[in-house]
């Protein structure tokens, strides 16, 4: 069933909408990284001085633009960890999007779903990263101990928030919160599996840009499934 799901949601990547979501958050994710990187280049400035004197070795001048050039890959091993709460940030901002596409392509039955508005869909989001932020932190603390299996902890952490985030925001367009709630108790296990499969290719630079739309996407389809709608395709389609 995940796999079904993931793999229609990947025969959509094309879609006008889902390009335009993509695009979006391409845009937002670099301008994101390059802010950060902006920061790490000032900060690294203002640390260290231009040049500094060494007893029998002399003027050493190259280590403040030694240390920003470093920055650059230390923005794409950050994008790895970044990419978690910006995925669900998208989520949030971008679900019903990806969502009415899918439906509207596959689900061609069913009503109109309820619009969650952005304050409510933010709200919902800057929780649940606060959430993320805190569990990664504890988490952290595991990754360094069994370094070895930092991957996989980072996959099964993030699986377990990532699917219950995904499918609690998936079922809440065409449910009350309590009956999202039931939805999200009654398939924890299908939720965290399809929440591991879009946490691990968050660990992959560039493909992780996808995870947001695929996310979406994958989830709506779960929902409709797992409640036992049939697809209904659009003539168009």
């Amino acid at each position: 069933m995940i796999i079904n799901a993931f793999l229609k949601a990947l025969g959509q990547l094309t879609d006008k909408r889902f390009l335009g979501v993509l695009g979006l958050g391409i845009g937002l994710t670099v301008g994101l990284l390059v802010a950060f990187y902006a920061l790490f280049a000032v900060a690294i400035g203002w640390l260290l001085p231009d040049s500094f004197t060494l007893p029998w070795i002399g003027e050493i001048t190259w280590v403040d633009n030694a240390l920003t050039f470093a920055g650059i890959p230390l923005m794409l091993l950050l994008s790895i960890f970044l990419m978690v709460p910006v995925s669900c940030a998208f989520m949030g901002i971008f679900l019903d999007r990806v969502a009415d596409a899918v439906e509207d392509k596959h689900y061609t039955d069913l009503p109109p779903a309820r619009a969650l508005s952005l304050a409510e869909a933010l709200v919902d989001v800057a929780k649940f990263l606060g959430v993320l932020t805190l569990v990664n932190l504890v988490a952290l603390i595991l990754y360094l101990i069994f370094a070895p299996l930092a991957p996989i902890l980072f996959w099964v952490v993030n699986g377990v928030l990532l699917g219950r985030e995904y499918g609690q925001m998936v079922a809440l367009r065409r449910d009350s919160p309590v009956g999202a709630a039931a939805f999200r108790k009654r398939n924890r296990p299908t939720l965290f599996l399809a929440g591991v499969l879009m946490t691990v290719p968050l660990t992959i630079p560039v493909v992780n840009l996808l995870v947001p739309i695929l996310g979406a996407a994958t989830f709506t389809h779960l929902y409709h499934m797992l409640n036992g709608v049939a697809s209904t395709p659009s003539r168009t389609a």
